[in-house]
């Protein structure tokens, strides 16, 4: 039986467990099903036209709607400290995951203040809003859409 090694990036600490890594080296950064989920929904609400993870802005937005100027990003609530959710931090190499979770949030309000003081309109969604309703989500999409063209 063949051990699969998982890449590694040198950035995170080495996990105590096989299973960690494996689940650690599986999570993907766009493409997500919360991500794939809203675009569904967005399509088949006649909510065309975006564009996908656009380089030229701050922070690639997952969602870009560049006539109306509304920036959508889908964040993970672990990666990124959903409001909503209360989250428990993870225990072993605690100040890592601190300081991770900290840059995260940091970056995710820089990138949104730079798309806002260009006047983009930025929306974020999190995953269990996703999950709670995704219809709500594509009607106040929808409605942002109406009121920036």
């Amino acid at each position: 039986m063949e051990i699969t090694k998982y890449k590694r990036d040198s950035r995170s600490p080495v996990p105590k467990d096989e299973k960690v890594s494996k689940v650690m080296s599986a999570n993907k950064a766009k493409d997500t099903k919360p991500e794939l989920l809203l675009r569904k929904a967005l399509w088949d609400n006649n909510l065309k036209g975006y564009r996908l993870h656009k380089k030229e802005l701050p922070g690639k937005p997952d969602i870009s709607f560049m006539k109306e100027k509304v920036a959508i990003f889908v964040n993970g609530c672990y990666w990124h400290r959903c409001p909503y959710c209360d989250l428990s931090m993870p225990k072993t190499n605690a100040e890592f995951w601190q300081n991770k979770f900290s840059a995260n949030q940091e970056r995710d309000k820089k990138k949104s203040q730079l798309l806002v003081e260009s006047g983009w309109i930025v929306l974020v969604i999190w995953e269990c809003q996703i999950k709670q309703g995704l219809q709500v989500l594509v009607s106040k999409i929808s409605d942002l859409l109406i009121k920036s063209r």
